[in-house]
């Protein structure tokens, strides 16, 4: 029997400082962000009380959301008109996205404590935010606009909530900790417990955030329906409409009378979309220094410093982050997109999950996830409608982001002499998946956001659209598994990108 040996890769400069706790906060101070601040609002405003059921399925924008609800105090840096920041609003954006930057310079242990100390906060303000609403409830709420689904409001309407409304963004954060794994302690242990007790924590926060936010609403805004609580297109907004908007829980806390909390919940405004955007900087460094280090990027995004900080990575990470504040002026603006390029890199994982299963069964897992062979398609569906919810107009954007992403690092990997090899024969499927998604997603039924006229055509009829979906999604997922590179040009392209050294150990091959 043939054997392969147990590998582990060289020093990579990052040092493991990070146990369980700081793991799990890792995640969670990205998962109760802006999220929490503008989820609630947008989702009633879109399909109201439904938007319970939203919640249940599944850098820069968090400067936004601190402009955003800063704004109560400093009215120039947001157009409550517009729904978009101001000149000033995008200069104190930059600034604080220069602060996220220059924390980040500190050592992780250092960094953990600083991340530490703000998600307890973060964490503790939406409890008491629910507590609090919980004495102010009005259960005739839930029936504002004609009944819990309110009238007019379809279940394709809430399928479009998923990622329209920042749902799907919110939950984002869980994959913190996984982007930290290199400065986890124990991570075959550490790592899963924290990503399912920070996904578990924060699912029950926003599912009752949510329903509080609904139910201790001022009833007489929702006579009309929850389009009660957004600003009319013509005319001018009311004032306590208006409050809301800016800052959906401080809002609605001043306008049912309970302004010690609307106080604290503008001090939180800022603390929660600190921390957030503070840990997407710590994350989006390391992809940079992961790319770098199986050179798809160039080899100075893996200088790290004395502290163990990516430091070349994180300046990129900065730069980077202000190059999409340009054309999305606003919080809601750029929360489909972000999702959906998100869903897109999460659809990859069952398509690598499912190859190496295939090419190595026998190799060392410290973490192996049962159920493989089901939940492995059925996630990969699953990404596929969450993308395909996000409608066509943000699809045709990601496109364009992804062509742009393909250049950069066609060209960064063309001056690299080690380069690992593009095999291109055991991806045919990529373009057609690419392109196919992009087909169905024009003929669908979601155009992406208010788009006048659509850009979609509507020619796949409502059910039909995620039926074709799915079955595309396991044509792909199948053919791409097939398709896998062979046993040892994988594992010879492995050991060029990560620079493996051999351990003593061997694993027999069944």
């Amino acid at each position: 029997m043939a054997s392969v040996s147990s590998t582990r890769p060289a020093d990579v400069g990052l040092k493991r400082e990070m146990g369980l706790i700081g793991a799990t906060w890792s995640s969670e101070t990205s998962i109760i962000g802006s999220g929490w601040l503008f989820g609630s609002y947008f989702a009633a405003v879109a399909v109201g009380s439904a938007a319970i059921i939203c919640w249940v399925t599944v850098a820069p924008i968090e400067c936004y959301a601190v402009m955003q609800y800063a704004s109560h105090y400093w009215h120039s840096l947001f157009n409550t008109t517009t729904g978009k920041i101001t000149t000033t609003g995008f200069i104190a954006t930059i600034i604080l996205m220069i602060i996220f930057t220059a924390i980040n310079f500190l050592a992780m242990r250092m960094f953990q404590h600083v991340n530490s100390g703000i998600t307890w906060w973060k964490v503790a303000i939406p409890v008491l935010t629910i507590i609090v609403l919980l004495f102010k409830f009005h259960p005739s709420n839930f029936k504002a606009g004609g009944g819990f689904i309110p009238t007019g409001v379809t279940t394709k309407d809430i399928f479009a909530a998923i990622p329209s409304a920042g749902i799907v963004f919110a939950y984002l954060g869980f994959e913190q900790a996984d982007q930290l794994a290199g400065e986890i302690k124990n991570p075959q242990r550490n790592l899963p417990r924290a990503i399912i007790i920070a996904i578990l924590l924060g699912t029950a926060i926003y599912v009752l955030l949510q329903v509080v936010f609904i139910g201790a609403m001022s009833p007489s805004l929702l006579t009309h329906g929850f389009s009660g609580i957004a600003c009319p297109a013509s005319g001018t907004c009311p004032h306590d409409v208006s409050s809301i908007v800016s800052g959906p829980f401080a809002g609605l806390a001043g306008v049912i009378g309970l302004g010690w909390l609307a106080t604290i919940l503008y001090i939180d405004a800022f603390v929660s979309p600190f921390g957030t955007g503070l840990i997407y900087v710590t994350s989006s460094s390391r992809v940079g220094y992961g790319l770098g280090r199986n050179r798809y990027y160039p080899q100075v995004f893996t200088r790290t410093d004395a502290n163990g900080v990516p430091w070349i990575s994180l300046i990129f990470a900065f730069l980077f982050g202000l190059v999409f504040l340009l054309p999305f002026p606003s919080w809601h603006s750029l929360v489909a997109l972000v999702t959906g390029a998100s869903v897109l890199m999460y659809a990859g994982a069952p398509l690598s999950m499912s190859a190496l299963r295939k090419t190595v069964p026998e190799a060392d897992r410290p973490y192996k996830m049962p159920g493989a062979t089901v939940l492995g398609p059925v996630a990969f569906i699953v990404a596929n409608l969450l993308i395909y919810w996000s409608g066509f107009e943000t699809i045709w954007k990601l496109g364009i982001c992804i062509l742009i992403g393909y250049i950069l690092i066609g060209v960064a990997m063309a001056f690299d002499p080690q380069r690992p090899p593009l095999e291109l024969s055991s991806a045919p499927w990529l373009p057609v998946y690419l392109i196919g998604m992009g087909i169905i997603s024009w003929q669908g039924q979601y155009a992406g956001g208010a788009v006048a006229p659509p850009v979609n055509t509507g020619n796949i009829p409502f059910w039909w659209d995620m039926l074709v979906v799915a079955a595309f999604s396991l044509i792909i997922y199948y053919w791409a598994t097939y398709a896998r590179l062979p046993k040892e040009e994988m594992l010879e392209l492995v050991g060029r990108q990560t620079a493996f050294v051999d351990d003593t150990d061997h694993v027999a091959e069944p």
